[in-house]
């Protein structure tokens, strides 16, 4: 696939120079040309790419102790989590899926057993635990994007639950993002504002990539 034309980004200009319109412009750019080379995939790469994550994925949810982990429902063409669900689950593992209150306010996270019934929320109609599921807190967040860059920073798709609830998380305690996407979303660097929270790793098909400096594997 060729290659976008080059253009000036954002992070290499003053930041009193640049426009909110044109920093929503960039990631709007970006974050179609990532999901276009997600589609060009193929369900049958997509699920063979899920479950090679998600054996990169255990390893490091398991490097330190793990209480609960929050997944998400896939939508679209997005990884499919369910393949570390399975595996999270036979290690006894608690789940939780995100639950969208309102714009402009962070997520709650539900446990989710494996017989629980998910109910369409939303403009997406995402599978959500039902309105009396547990309210729980997370030590890991599995997190999903549109598009990602080698430093954690990630494009979402506009709303902003993620980079809030991350916040608020970090604030209350030790948690531990990971991205999970596909390794075709990598794009060289997301356009960054104030209010966006990295991931502390990057987890696809192709393995797993610390992308804070002073972590190793």
């Amino acid at each position: 696939m060729a290659d976008a034309p080059a253009r000036v980004s954002s992070n290499c200009m003053p930041p009193d120079l640049v426009s909110p319109s044109q920093l929503r412009d960039e990631k709007a750019e970006l974050r179609t040309v990532a999901l276009q080379r997600r589609a060009a995939m193929g369900g049958a790469a997509r699920t063979e790419a899920s479950n090679r994550a998600a054996s990169f994925a255990l390893p490091l949810i398991f490097a330190e102790s793990v209480r609960c982990v929050s997944l998400f429902s896939a939508i679209h063409d997005e990884i499919d989590p369910r393949p570390l669900a399975d595996a999270l689950r036979k290690k006894g593992v608690m789940l939780a899926l995100p639950e969208v209150v309102k714009l402009g306010q962070p997520l709650l996270f539900r446990q989710w057993a494996a017989d629980d019934p998910l109910l369409p929320k939303g403009r997406y109609a995402i599978p959500t635990p039902a309105p009396d599921a547990p309210l729980v807190v997370p030590d890991v967040v599995m997190v999903p994007l549109a598009a990602y860059d080698p430093e954690g920073y990630r494009i979402g798709y506009g709303a902003g639950f993620y980079d809030r609830s991350l916040a608020l998380l970090r604030t209350q305690g030790a948690v531990r993002a990971f991205g999970f996407a596909f390794s075709c979303q990598q794009v060289a660097q997301v356009p960054r504002e104030p209010h966006d929270e990295p991931v502390d790793w990057m987890i696809t098909q192709d393995g797993a990539v610390p992308c804070a400096p002073s972590q190793v594997i």
